[in-house]
């Protein structure tokens, strides 16, 4: 079976909060914790966890599983950048990408089961899923696309790359199974925190 790996980015400084979100607690968990834990659980079969940003506090206090850090030098040019860097050390033995961001903790493994699945089943080359109707995260890409995926800068990540090819773009409804919703501010950890709580999430 073709390997899939998962990259999960999570290398920002977290300007907008002012602390590492990284670290930030979520139901007795620091915030990448619950993303990690969601990719571990998936049918991906190496994990990379791009980290910049307060990458020694996190790596001190974040039980990564099976994830294998990797700190992105120049991480604050963008996650297009951060991206492009971590497939570039990331080495060939893999023949799709599934890409996760670091602050969206309710991404189920189903979620990204499911996008691999359709991958595997014929989709793609690119595969993204949706909540909704609304394409979201995780996003998947078939190693024909790492020359593109090499090329990316900025901030942007690989939106641009799937925005100029629509007719190559698979979606894969996800949002019956958990929600996409990403932590900026302090408001935003509550909010996710009221959902987790309330059993708002499906």
């Amino acid at each position: 079976m073709a390997p899939v790996l998962g990259v999960v980015l999570a290398a920002g400084g977290s300007t907008r909060m002012g602390r590492p979100k990284q670290l930030a607690e979520l139901d007795g968990r620091p915030l990448l914790a619950h993303v990690l834990a969601a990719v571990d659980g998936a049918p991906v079969d190496r994990v990379l966890v791009a980290l910049g940003g307060a990458a020694d506090e996190v790596l001190d206090r974040v039980e990564l599983g099976r994830a294998e850090p990797l700190v992105v030098e120049g991480w604050a040019a963008g996650m297009g950048h951060v991206l492009a860097s971590a497939l570039a050390r990331a080495g060939g033995d893999w023949e799709a990408v599934v890409v996760l961001l670091g602050d969206q903790p309710l991404v189920p493994g189903r979620a990204v089961a499911r996008v691999v699945q359709a991958w595997r089943a014929g989709a793609g080359p690119m595969v993204t899923a949706t909540y909704d109707g609304r394409p979201g995260h995780p996003k998947l890409f078939d190693r024909r696309l790492l020359p593109d995926l090499l090329r990316l800068t900025g901030d942007t990540g690989a939106r641009d790359l799937l925005a100029a090819h629509p007719d190559r773009v698979h979606r894969v409804e996800v949002g019956d199974l958990g929600s996409d919703a990403d932590i900026d501010v302090e408001a935003d950890l509550e909010r996710v925190g009221n959902l987790l709580t309330n059993g708002r999430v499906p």
